[in-house]
C-alpha cells in the first residue's frame, strides 16, 4: 500500500499551467490525498512558458498518461511517445494551441518494490530515504548541459539567465522529445518517499533545502505545504506543484 499526497497551485501567476496525476486523478488546482495499491502512476506536468496553451498541454498530457497500463520499460516509453505525438497532432490542428508543450516527470509503481521513472523536461523526481534526499531525474535543460561540461557551477545553475530553456518537450511539433525511462535502482523500501515537483519549487529550493523540511516531525501534507510556502517566500514567480509517494508496505 502507498500513501500519496500533493499540491498544485498558481502561486502569484494569473493561472496554473501545472498539473498533477495520482492514480486516476488529474488535478489542476488544489490538494489531494490517496492510499493506493500498485500498479499506479504518479506524475507532474508543467506547461512550457513561452508557448501557447500550457495549461491545456499539461492537463491533456496527464489525462492520457493515466490510461497507460503497460509499465514495462520499452512499452511504457512507446506509450509515452504516442502521447507526445497525439499532443503535437492536436496542436497542429488548433491555431490557439499551436506548438503547445509540457514537461512530464513521473513514476510507474509496478508493485510494492519496483518503480519505473520517466522524464522529459526539467520537472524533477527525488527520493527521500533514511533522512537523505537524492535527485533521481536528470534535467533536460541548457543549464544542465552547461553544468555537465563544466561551464557553470552548481550555484550558477539556479540563477543562470537561460535556466528556463529546456530541450524539446511533449507536444513539440518540430522535434520529438528524448523520453528517459529507467527502473529506479533499489526500488522502494518501507518508509521511502518519492517526491515529484515542477521547477516552480526546484528553482527556489535546493535539494538540501527540501531535505531539511522533509526531516521535520510533521505530517507529510504539512511538509509539502511548507515547501510551497518557502518557495513563494524566496521570490517564487511560477506555478508550484509537489507530490509525494510513500511506501507503507513492510514485508
Amino acid at each position: 500500500m502507498f500513501y500519496c499526497c500533493g499540491i498544485t497551485e498558481k502561486g502569484i501567476m494569473p493561472h496554473n499551467e501545472d498539473a498533477l496525476l495520482v492514480g486516476r486523478n488529474v488535478l489542476t488546482d488544489g490538494r489531494l490525498e490517496h492510499r493506493l495499491s500498485a500498479p499506479f502512476i504518479a506524475a507532474v506536468s508543467d506547461g512550457v512558458s513561452g508557448e501557447n496553451a500550457g495549461e491545456l498541454a499539461s492537463r491533456m498530457c496527464l489525462e492520457m498518461v493515466r490510461d497507460v497500463t503497460d509499465y514495462r520499460k520499452g512499452e511504457l516509453k512507446a506509450g509515452l511517445m504516442e502521447i507526445h505525438r497525439s499532443l503535437a497532432e492536436y496542436s497542429e490542428d488548433d491555431p490557439d494551441s499551436r506548438n503547445m508543450q509540457t514537461t512530464l516527470c513521473g513514476v510507474a509503481v509496478t508493485d510494492e518494490r519496483n518503480v519505473v521513472a520517466f522524464n522529459v523536461g526539467d520537472s524533477r523526481l527525488y527520493r527521500f530515504r533514511a533522512g537523505r534526499i537524492r535527485q533521481l531525474s536528470r534535467d533536460q535543460s541548457l543549464v544542465q548541459l552547461l553544468y555537465e561540461e563544466g561551464s557553470i557551477t552548481q550555484e550558477e545553475r539556479r540563477t543562470h539567465v537561460h535556466r528556463n530553456i529546456i530541450f524539446p518537450a511533449f507536444g513539440n511539433v518540430r522535434t520529438d522529445p528524448i523520453i528517459e525511462v529507467e527502473e529506479i535502482e533499489g526500488g522502494m523500501e518501507y518508509g521511502d518517499v518519492l517526491l515529484l515537483c515542477s521547477d516552480g519549487l526546484s528553482d527556489y529550493l535546493s535539494a538540501y533545502d527540501i531535505q531539511e523540511v522533509m526531516e521535520l516531525p510533521k505530517s507529510l501534507p504539512k511538509r509539502l505545504d511548507m515547501l510551497v510556502k518557502e518557495a513563494l517566500l524566496r521570490g517564487g514567480t511560477d506555478n508550484i506543484t509537489v507530490a509525494a509517494v510513500v511506501c507503507e508496505y513492510d514485508g
